[in-house]
């Protein structure tokens, strides 16, 4: 039987990008440079688990509520 690994993205909506990766930065956390732009940055948890922060503006740009 074979073992399919999924991926898991939590998107947070942020206030700073910048001051946000360099807090998470300092307590341990890395950051995947091909998903991190000026709107996002995907910060890894695991080999599965991703946290996707999100400038507020970007973030309610993924739903209407």
């Amino acid at each position: 039987m074979a073992v399919t690994a999924e991926k898991i993205f939590v998107n947070l909506p942020i206030k700073d990008l910048d001051k946000s990766v360099e807090f998470f930065t300092k307590i341990g956390f890395e950051f995947n440079p091909q998903f991190t732009d000026q709107n996002a940055a995907c910060m890894v948890i695991s080999e599965h688990i991703f946290v996707m922060l999100l400038v507020e503006p970007f973030f309610k740009t993924f739903t209407k509520k």
